[in-house]
Order: structure tokens, then C-alpha cells, then sequence
């Protein structure tokens, strides 16, 4: 990986976020997440969300492209993206990880760097750092 990721990268995330939607498990809040998680040495590893009748039981499209990249022994990643929205709707607005994914994703990633991919589409898209996501933010050099 030399460091920068052109559009071409981006829409081939967007289009594994996209794949991986449509394996989302959501038939409570009909808002399927898919994820497209970009390895230092080049793989895609896809996750989606998957809700519980017990709401605490869910887990988040991010976390779950995060998990199964630590199963891959993968633990050094580039990008992320994220594309999601209703159940049989357009995507209407592009959407950012929440809270405990944002803090997950810190524990692997250089915030400086890290790219987040928040899609409506392969064209349309935004890009931030996790930095500009979570900024001030915990790691494992503060427990050192």
C-alpha cells in the first residue's frame, strides 16, 4: 500500500459495502449497514449488521468486518466504507460509524490516516479521517 488511496479504491470499497448489505440481518429496524474493510496488505473483508430481538445483542456492520479481519489475522487496515439506509429505499444520506465502532476501529488504526468512506453510492460519497471522526480519542498508547 503506498499511503494514498485513489477514487478507484474508494468505488471498489463502496461496492463491497454494497454486497455486504444486502447480507445485513435486520428485520427489526428494516436498516441494513454493509462495510467494506481495506487491509495494509491489500484485502477486502466485507461485514453487515446483524440485530437480536434483544436489542443490546446487535452488532454493527464495522465491527463485524473488524472481528472477522482479527479471525483472518488481519489487524493493520487502510480505509473502511459504509453504505446504508432502509430496506428496499434508496439510499437516501450517508452514514458514519457510531460510537463503539469509531472506538473499535481506534484500537487498530492510526486515526491520522485511517480513511472513512460514508457512501450513497460508487459516485457519491464522502471521505474524513478517523481523527476528524473521533477526535481526542483513547488508544493503547494512552495505557502504556
Amino acid at each position: 500500500m503506498n499511503g494514498t488511496l485513489d477514487s478507484g479504491k474508494y468505488k471498489s470499497l463502496i461496492c463491497a459495502a454494497l454486497e455486504a448489505r444486502e447480507k445485513a440481518y435486520a428485520p427489526y429496524s428494516k436498516f441494513k449497514v454493509g462495510a467494506a474493510l481495506l487491509t495494509s496488505d491489500e484485502n477486502i473483508i466485507t461485514g453487515c449488521n446483524v440485530e437480536n430481538a434483544s436489542y443490546p445483542a446487535c452488532n454493527c456492520a464495522e465491527r463485524t468486518a473488524i472481528f472477522k479481519a482479527i479471525t483472518m489475522d488481519k489487524n493493520s487496515f487502510e480505509a473502511i466504507a459504509i453504505i446504508a439506509g432502509k430496506e428496499n429505499q434508496d439510499i437516501k444520506d450517508y452514514t458514519s460509524p457510531c460510537g463503539v465502532c469509531r472506538q473499535v476501529l481506534r484500537e487498530f488504526v492510526n486515526p491520522e490516516k485511517f480513511k472513512v468512506i460514508m457512501a450513497k453510492s460508487q459516485d457519491d460519497y464522502k471521505v474524513a479521517t478517523l481523527e476528524e471522526l473521533l477526535p481526542l480519542s483513547f488508544g493503547p498508547e494512552n495505557l502504556a
